[in-house]
């Protein structure tokens, strides 16, 4: 028997166009369940059922190796298609043991922690119930059409602090069988459990004003958990602090084209009291004068791939630092070993795939050249 996590995503959002693939706090929508997912040791496989080719794209591109897609049909995945249509369609497809345990996972809800999954997964096994659906304890009062309060006492008023509030769906994630999914064509069936998330967990990301809302409640309530205090700064050039554009005069000569936001970032860093560095595979003059300019308080050049990571270790022992106080920002496949080492690691937004894949990295949302460092330095600081 296994535990099979099954994510459905369709391309036609109307309300917010390829919602599942936008960007949300540096990231696909849809990487933030899928990461929950892969990295929950009770989950054998993660299953993305889309409709669209973007989506398949993107979500093949996070390296997951739990991670498969399904591919649905179009007509599980028009606006009037139910979630349980997508999931019977799945169900009927494959073949699985009656007994293998399917956990539904809904993409617009990225508070989901592996955690969460986990709790969940345990909470059911461990009790008589027959499936188990998230929830959140919402405090507010609730009347219906007749003029009547459904959850309190008009009359006796409680306080927020005396009042248990309301249970609410937050569509995070159910759990259930194969063979109770099948037999009752339904994401629930059964005696039902409750595993209750955080009260901001309700918020779901279906109109615009949500997702702007969703980001503020993801930055302070999960990444704000995630944040580690960086003592040293990194930065690749050639398609990060410059465009990777080749340019030459008359001449001959190579010409490389900065930002000078960048350039400010380094100095805010300074100011914080932010250690800096270069580390780059070309050697070149350009780039010597460039970090004396931005007074950076290390240079290496012409460092590939694993020597990176080298002089990086090298810095750090200097500094009596370890990799999880470093911030690296690079944009192609010299720079894998080192972004996968570091404490903070984040790319422009034209990197390469294989490194938007990194676990954790931070996918900014600008270009190389155009201020992808001084948007990772704000992040920071």
């Amino acid at each position: 028997m296994k535990t099979i996590a099954f994510i459905p995503v369709r391309g036609g959002s109307k309300s917010i166009p390829l919602k599942n693939v936008k960007s949300f706090c540096g990231k696909p929508l849809v990487y933030w369940t899928a990461r929950a997912a892969q990295y929950t040791k009770e989950i054998d496989e993660v299953i993305i059922g889309t409709d669209s080719e973007e989506i398949k794209k993107t979500v093949l591109a996070f390296g997951f190796n739990k991670l498969k897609v399904y591919d649905r049909s179009k007509v599980n995945a028009a606006d009037s298609s139910s979630t349980e249509s997508v999931m019977l369609e799945y169900l009927n497809g494959v073949n699985l043991n009656s007994l293998d345990t399917f956990v539904l996972i809904q993409a617009t809800s990225p508070f989901l922690l592996e955690t969460d999954l986990s709790k969940g997964i345990l909470q059911l096994k461990n009790s008589k119930s027959d499936s188990l659906l998230s929830c959140a304890i919402v405090k507010r009062f609730f009347w219906n059409k007749e003029g009547m309060a459904i959850n309190y006492d008009f009359k006796n008023r409680p306080r927020r602090q005396d009042f248990e509030g309301t249970l609410i769906e937050n569509g995070a994630f159910y759990i259930n069988t194969v063979s109770n999914i099948l037999k009752f064509g339904n994401r629930l069936s059964g005696n039902i459990e409750i595993y209750q998330m955080p009260e901001y967990s309700m918020t779901e990301i279906d109109e615009p004003d949500d997702w702007v809302y969703a980001e503020y409640l993801m930055k302070k309530h999960v990444l704000c958990q995630e944040r580690k205090e960086i003592k040293l700064f990194l930065s690749d050039v050639d398609g990060v602090l410059t465009d990777a554009g080749m340019y030459y005069s008359e001449n001959g000569d190579e010409l490389k084209k900065f930002n000078t936001h960048d350039g400010k970032g380094f100095e805010l860093l300074r100011n914080a009291n932010i250690k800096t560095g270069i580390i780059t595979s070309e050697n070149t003059k350009i780039v010597e004068r460039r970090a004396k300019k931005l007074k950076v308080d290390f240079l290496y050049q012409g460092k590939e791939h694993g020597g990176k990571l080298e002089a990086t270790k090298a810095i750090c022992k200097d500094l009596g630092i370890t990799l999880d106080a470093v911030a690296y920002i690079g944009d192609d496949v010299n720079c894998f070993e080192l972004l996968s080492n570091v404490g903070l690691a984040a790319c422009p937004s034209n990197a390469v795939d294989k490194i938007k894949s990194i676990p954790n990295i931070l996918i900014l949302n600008t270009k190389g050249g155009e201020g992808a460092v001084r948007e990772f330095v704000n992040k920071i600081i």
